[in-house]
């Protein structure tokens, strides 16, 4: 399947959950995601969900990182538009946050980040059996990934397409994908 036919269905398909079933949903994300070894990450990236968009909410697993590993600093990102580039800083709780002009979350004065994160929680509309994956289509992940070696894990309401068809070289593979109903590891 083409990224734009990807990116079409699966928009349709989280417009159409309801708020029951988008919090069943996250439960079964953040259940998956208590089940990742974490004991040599000292530094996580993570995106800020964008929650009118109905992305997996990303602040249940920034609440129990932080409660049941503090020792874990977590990153999160703020968006350069113009560039397409972004830039990392360290979150220390939701009041530093303000929506961007697209709804995203930022920190407001956080301390930038300037290392490399041993693990990074990515966004994703979608993803095939491959470890690929279809975001909104800004490049945003595939460059900063492009150079570094950490590990990427996907975060996703639905399970993997069997191939998106039109990848290009430059796009990032995952490491895994965290489902409701498991976590899938790409060779």
């Amino acid at each position: 399947m083409l990224k734009s036919a990807l990116r079409k269905q699966v928009l349709q398909q989280r417009k159409n959950l309801s708020e029951e079933e988008i919090t069943s949903l996250n439960k079964k994300l953040l259940a998956q995601f208590k089940k990742l070894d974490l004991s040599n990450i000292k530094t996580l990236h993570i995106f800020l969900s964008i929650i009118h968009q109905k992305e997996p909410d990303t602040f249940l697993l920034i609440e129990w990182l932080q409660k049941n590993h503090p020792e874990i600093q977590i990153i999160v990102p703020k968006a350069d538009f113009n560039s397409s580039l972004m830039s990392h800083y360290h979150y220390s709780d939701k009041n530093d946050l303000r929506n961007n002009h697209y709804h995203i979350p930022e920190p407001q004065q956080a301390k930038p980040f300037n290392g490399i994160p041993d693990m990074v929680i990515v966004p994703l509309l979608a993803f095939d059996e491959r470890g690929y994956r279809v975001g909104y289509g800004k490049g945003f992940y595939d460059r900063f990934l492009q150079n570094i070696s950490t590990q990427k894990i996907g975060l996703s309401f639905f399970d993997a397409v069997t191939e998106i068809n039109d990848v290009h070289l430059n796009d990032i593979r995952l490491d895994k994908c965290i489902t409701p109903n498991k976590i899938t590891e790409f060779n």
